[in-house]
């Protein structure tokens, strides 16, 4: 069974009622990192929480699979090259979520880029709380996914 989350905007990001932000900096440029943040199909490449992934409305969606079976419907709300990816969930199996987006913003630094990631979101008090505990582990998946698709991109 599917639950439809209420449509936000970019504004989210800041105003959400739960909002984890994570900062990583890599050694790739900000162009290469952009570029594999926009290439829907190979997230599952180098962020291991994400089992499938395919771009849904001609580029303007996307289909997301996590580990356990979560699914993702998604919009895509901002493809600001070399700058910003941002997308927001419409419909998910997961139960007590209210509203979601994701953001992730590329500053250059020398060679590299700084990459920050928020996540912004809304859900029953019980979501909330768990998001909250479970930040840890959110954290430690962002900084894994940023360094598998560094060196993916170090690689290429």
């Amino acid at each position: 069974m599917t639950h439809r989350l209420r449509s936000v905007g970019l504004e989210y990001a800041e105003t959400a009622p739960v909002r984890l932000v994570f900062v990583a900096e890599i050694s790739a440029a900000p162009e290469a990192v952009f570029e594999a943040l926009a290439d829907v199909e190979g997230w599952p490449r180098w962020y291991r929480q994400v089992t499938g992934a395919r771009p849904t409305d001609g580029g303007k969606g996307r289909e997301i699979r996590l580990k356990g079976g979560t699914l993702f419907h998604e919009t895509v709300m901002a493809a600001d090259p070399h700058q910003r990816y941002a997308y927001r969930v419409d419909e998910t199996n997961a139960p007590g979520l209210r509203a979601l987006l994701e953001e992730w913003t590329l500053r250059p630094s020398g060679a590299g880029t700084v990459v920050r990631y928020v996540f912004a979101l809304d859900g029953t008090a019980l979501l909330r709380g768990a998001v909250r505990v479970l930040r840890p582990g959110l954290r430690r998946a962002f900084h894994q996914a940023v360094r598998t698709l560094d060196r993916r991109l170090a690689a290429a």
